[in-house]
């Protein structure tokens, strides 16, 4: 039997986020910069006798295992091996749910490389891809080996970018969550129809430097989100107020996040903020994805 693998499950952040044009299937077209954080979920998988799958979470409560993405991802993992094998899934949930943070993503991405080693690395990294656009938008970004990314389409389109330094930065998570699927219709409410962002032309110089992320950052989930839930704009407020570099909501919600200079600052702004609009969760920005 082979040995149990153990991958670690990064979450990210949307440095900026634009929903484009909404199409006849009712899915928007996105274009937005995704950079992975220290924060991570961690998975073991172990192999077992085929047509077992099993999932054993620890932490928050994800809902049932049949609708886990992890589950999902082994599962097509094993299908397209032929089932030689099962898997059996030990999760450890540190991402909150529900933030905005990629969560489910990310262990899904998990899932796929440690299921598809077990089987010998049968399946070659760019079918794994392809499994990840069906799972979730966000899941091709933690296949592609890089920390720092910009992604359009519905996020399974992706240039690889040079990653920017390593930054300390705070999480300000509240204690409610934003469905993505509600969010979206909140967008779609507040447009009409033909409603079209403008051009906008972008170079390598604007996204190297969080000077030039700072300047340009934006999340257009942001004034819906914030209409809907006027707690979390106070909160944004509150850690825009601690003179960051970046500040800005993650996805769709909740999870608000700021990049500063050095770790002082951050400390500082933790102190200053206390629990009064959440649980503060200091992070690094990623240079190298593990």
């Amino acid at each position: 039997m082979s040995l149990p693998v153990r991958v670690a499950a990064h979450a990210k952040i949307n440095l900026f986020l634009r929903i484009l044009a909404r199409e006849a299937d009712g899915y928007h077209n996105i274009e937005t910069l995704f950079c992975l954080i220290s924060l991570a979920d961690e998975l073991v998988v172990e192999a077992a006798a085929p047509g077992v799958l099993e999932i054993d979470t620890a932490g928050p409560d994800v809902g049932p295992a049949e609708k886990n993405l992890a589950v999902r991802a082994a599962r097509m993992v094993l299908e397209a091996t032929g089932n030689r094998i099962g898997a059996r899934i030990g999760l450890t949930k540190r991402i909150p749910i529900q933030s905005g943070l990629g969560g489910g993503s990310s262990d899904a991405a998990a899932a796929l490389t440690a299921v598809n080693q077990l089987a010998g690395n049968a399946i070659p990294h760019h079918e794994l891809v392809q499994f990840g656009a069906r799972l979730g938008s966000d899941v091709p970004f933690f296949l592609s080996h890089s920390a720092l990314a910009l992604a359009w389409g519905h996020g399974e389109r992706l240039m690889r970018l040079a990653p920017l330094p390593e930054a300390p930065a705070l999480l300000l998570v509240p204690a409610m969550g934003v469905s993505t699927v509600e969010a979206y219709r909140w967008i779609a409410a507040s447009r009409r129809p033909g409603d079209r962002r403008g051009a906008v032309a972008m170079d390598a110089d604007a996204l190297n430097s969080w000077g030039s992320i700072g300047r340009m950052a934006g999340n257009d989930f942001e004034s819906v989100v914030f209409g809907q839930l006027p707690a979390l704009r106070t909160a944004f407020e509150a850690l825009a107020s601690t003179h960051p570099l970046v500040c800005r909501m993650t996805g769709s919600g909740s999870s608000l996040f700021a990049v500063y200079r050095n770790a002082g600052d951050r400390e500082d702004a933790r102190m200053r903020l206390g629990r009064k609009h959440g649980t503060s969760i200091p992070v690094e920005t990623l240079a190298t994805s593990p």
